[in-house]
């Protein structure tokens, strides 16, 4: 067969990176357990390969590491193990390419590769970096964060991976396997015990039923106290508190035909995540004494304190089933993979993470229900050409139910705001009065005290938001491989993907101020007098006498002579103030409420193989992701939509534009490498240069998310990754990426045109050194001495301010991070099958932020979620 040919010619079409350690360890769990209890062992003997070639999937064939021809970090379970990674965020540390953000519920997270990764904060956005588990592919963070028992392998294809997967995957791959049942009996108990109370316990089992029929089962529990402090409730924050069973059921009718079936269930529920001020601006004065004293703990993150008047709830069911039929039909191999996912996930937070209730709930309840199949069938010809042709369907829908309501505390801290901002001149009650006045003596309303007490009121803001997203999707996709020479393969592949998306959203919003249309007819009497004899800022007398030459209105455009005093808006400012607008509900007689996006995407690649131990490759590939949609109270109008909106009387008080959705991404990129392998060392080298047109960015303004595309954002890079073994014992490793990233195109962003600019939170340099040493202390036993160093170069957390240089500097000298973080292991391993560790994270206790935010409704403050303390502990590990 031709795979078995490839496997005997040893080392070189690898196009692979091995994460830190990642090739020692499976090498060192291959030739040091029992043969008999070792089920990489047995799934080696059965697929053909040899005891020490790593099998992967990556491009949905098993190949070895050295064949495949794919950029890929992959990370072994032993490398993960070692490095007492709990989680995908912590995989980061070993993975530099990988970089995992965690933002502010335990179902957001983003995933970036090479810089670019979107994705969370809402439900109808896609993200550009694909997450699979056992080939099914997770939609949302809320699917993919999990902790897995039975781990066998991480697979991080950097880059586009279109013609290979059919949905997104525009800017990479985290292709997550676990094992196989076997058909010799074993299994594994864990229990580990850190700071925090940190509890963690594993155990699976697996074994035949029959000759033909194999099982295994796998639990997992992740418990650990909160190291924030919440000291104005009195109870901790940023706990874990997870658990999640998964059975495997494995059929072998002939040696040809495999069914491997699987269903998993996870529960979360937890208290996350702290968020901690970073800039104390002019808002928190007026918090503190809405909240009696402290409402916030004031510039100063790392202290893990915070105030707030709400305990965060975070609860995720996700659980769902998948059949893989594998079928060998000579020298073609045909698959199939059916699969059915449901994630329940709700929030409930304060979210303006102070101690003034200000917002008194902030509720997402989302479910989604994901259907997808796969067929694909591939050769194993003894000739020159092979392929691989596969076909995909995916069916999703999404419900969304939001509620955000003003508390207790909000009226009185937006009259103070309100003061601040006409200099003492209004409030609430003056409003009130006048407002209620002028639309009863319109026959608006049925008392001139319509409005007494209801501005910023307590309850009221969108009691009810419902959204809802059908998404159909189907690709056919394949490659072709030619031998021009034995040492010569040209690679070429495809995709086309066409998906649809229907939307739609039902917001009813019950905050009376956002609702005044301060350009109505009936307040031009109250303008009047503000202009008049309002006083500063709103006197016009007072404005015309400090600018006596003027010949336009004090927002310097509106010309004097063309607009009455009576028309003049001295209003207009506090437009700001208007929270929680009137929205228009979608799909409408002007707006249909769906998206309709195809795209072809190709790739080309050929791989020289120099030596036995050396190769080269060149390779060129394109990417797609279909339009992500707005589910949310942030979704606006396109401007181009206005004018029919405004002839078909939909538009609402004080209207504002925005988008619907984001169109589509189209990735692209160039890569050359050169790669070696030898019996004491190996290394990759890997230059690319990577873009991505129409990104998809969701960027925080501080009351909410703006959705748009950035244009085109490219990266240039270069990635290394080696490791050196002086000894059977001892082995060095090393990881680098350095991204010279930039926005080409960005004229239309919420600070300016950023064309030409640096993208913000992208390290220019991300590094991993790792050592792994093993010292036999008699028969069998070893110990095993491990740690890992992680670096990130400094970068700024927020994107240039091209319309105002002034918060750009502020926020150049204030927000920024950089990482340093040395994690260590040390494990005892005897014959016996009992493995002792003491480990530690962070040990270094680097302290960063990892986002930044404008604070909620509390303009000139700024927020941001700090790292993860220093954790240690110790674990035993039974192996039977």
């Amino acid at each position: 067969m031709k795979i078995a040919h490839r496997v005997l010619k040893g080392a070189m079409l690898s196009t692979i990176s091995i994460a830190a350690l990642g090739a020692g360890n499976i090498a060192y769990a291959q030739n040091n357990a029992p043969a008999d209890e070792n089920a990489e062992d047995q799934a080696d003997d059965n697929s053909g390969f040899g005891e020490n070639d790593i099998v992967v999937t990556a491009t949905k064939r098993e190949q070895t590491l050295q064949e495949i021809p794919v950029a890929v970090t992959v990370t072994s379970a032993e490398s993960i193990e070692k490095a007492q990674v709990r989680d995908l965020a912590d995989l980061q540390t070993i993975a530099p390419t990988l970089r995992v953000g965690q933002l502010q519920s335990s179902a957001n997270t983003n995933f970036i590769i090479r810089g670019f990764g979107n994705g969370a904060n809402n439900a109808g956005i896609e993200p550009s970096v694909g997450v699979f588990i056992d080939g099914v592919y997770r939609s949302r963070s809320a699917a993919q964060i999990g902790d897995l028992p039975n781990l066998q392998r991480v697979e991080v294809l950097r880059g586009p991976q279109s013609t290979l997967f059919g949905k997104n995957a525009s800017a990479g791959v985290i292709s997550i396997v676990t094992r196989e049942p076997q058909y010799v009996f074993g299994g594994s108990v864990e229990a580990s015990y850190g700071n925090f109370n940190a509890i963690i316990g594993k155990a699976d089992i697996t074994g035949p039923i029959a000759d033909n029929i194999a099982f295994s089962l796998a639990a997992n529990y992740n418990k650990r106290d909160g190291y924030a402090n919440d000291l104005n409730l009195g109870t901790k924050v940023n706990e874990r508190n997870r658990y999640g069973f998964r059975g495997q059921l494995l059929i072998e009718p002939s040696d040809v035909f495999k069914i491997r079936l699987i269903g998993d269930y996870d529960n979360i529920n937890e208290d996350c995540c702290v968020a901690a001020n970073l800039f104390n601006g002019p808002t928190g004065a007026i918090v503190n004494a809405l909240a009696g004293g402290i409402g916030l703990d004031a510039e100063n993150p790392f202290s893990y304190n915070v105030y707030t008047n709400l305990p965060s709830e975070n609860r995720i069911k996700n659980y769902g089933g998948s059949a893989q039929i594998d079928y060998e039909a000579g020298a073609l191999s045909l698959t199939s993979i059916t699969a059915y996912r449901g994630v329940d996930s709700f929030s409930n937070q304060d979210s303006d993470f102070t101690a003034a209730d200000l917002l008194q709930r902030n509720i997402n309840d989302t479910q989604i229900r994901t259907f997808t199949q796969e067929f694909r069938v591939s050769s194993d010809f003894d000739g020159p050409f092979n392929f691989l042709l596969g076909g995909y369907y995916f069916n999703e829908k999404i419900d969304v139910n939001n509620d955000i309501e003003y508390g207790e505390d909000f009226r009185a801290f937006g009259n103070a705001l309100l003061g601040a901002a006409t200099g003492g001149a209004l409030n609430f009650s003056i409003l009130e009065g006048a407002f209620g006045a002028s639309d009863f003596a319109a026959g608006l309303v049925s008392s001139p005290t319509a409005y007494a007490g209801q501005f910023f009121a307590a309850g009221t803001g969108y009691p009810s938001e419902i959204y809802t997203l059908d998404n159909q999707a189907y690709s056919i996709f394949g490659t072709v491989d030619f031998d021009i020479t034995d040492r010569l393969t040209l690679t070429g592949g495809f995709n086309y993907t066409k998906d649809s998306k229907d939307f739609s959203s039902n917001v009813t919003a019950t905050d009376a101020f956002s609702a005044i249309d301060f350009n109505a007819p009936q307040y031009a009497t109250f303008r009047r007098n503000l202009l008049i004899g309002g006083g500063a800022p709103f006197g016009l007398a007072t404005f015309l006498g400090a600018n006596p030459t003027t010949t336009t209105l004090p927002d310097g455009v509106t010309p004097l002579s063309s607009i009455g005093i009576a028309n003049a808006n001295p209003l207009a400012g506090l437009r700001a103030f208007q929270f929680q607008p009137r929205l228009v509900n979608f799909p409408n007689s002007v707006e249909d409420g769906e998206t309709r996006d195809g795209k072809f995407t190709y790739s080309a690649r050929l791989a020289f193989e120099a030596t036995d131990s050396l190769n080269l490759y060149a390779s060129y590939a394109t990417g797609f992701k279909a339009s992500s949609v707005n589910l949310s109270r942030d979704s606006r109008p396109f401007l181009s939509d206005a004018a029919a909106l405004g002839s078909a009387g939909l538009l609402q008080p004080n209207q504002s534009f925005g988008t619907r959705f984001a169109g589509p991404e189209n990735a692209e990129v160039f890569e050359i490498g050169i790669k070696g392998a030898w019996d004491v060392a190996a290394f990759n080298l890997t230059l690319f240069k990577q873009s991505i047109k129409g990104f998809q960015t969701n960027i925080f303004t501080g009351t909410g998310f703006a959705l748009a595309n950035a244009g085109e954002q490219s990266t240039d890079g270069i990635e290394f990754d080696g490791t050196v073994s002086p000894t059977d014992n001892l082995t060095f490793s090393a990881a680098m990426v350095y991204l010279n990233p930039k926005y080409d195109s960005y004229p239309n962003s919420t600070t300016g045109d950023l064309t030409g600019t640096r993208p913000s939170g992208i390290p220019a340099l991300s590094t991993s050194l790792g050592v792994d040493y093993d010292i036999p202390i008699g028969g069998d036993n070893k110990l095993n001495l491990h740690a890992d160093y992680y670096y990130e170069s400094k970068v700024f957390l927020f994107d240039d301010n091209v319309n105002n240089p002034a918060a750009d500097a502020f926020a150049k000298a204030n927000f920024s991070r950089s990482v340093n973080a040395l994690s260590a292991s040390t494990t005892l391993f005897l014959d016996n099958g009992l493995q002792v560790s003491v480990w530690g994270r962070n040990l270094t206790g680097a302290e960063y932020i990892t986002t930044a935010f404008p604070s909620v409704g509390q303009a000139g403050s700024f927020s941001g979620y700090p790292s993860q303390p220093r954790t240690y502990g110790v674990s035993a590990k039974y192996k039977f």
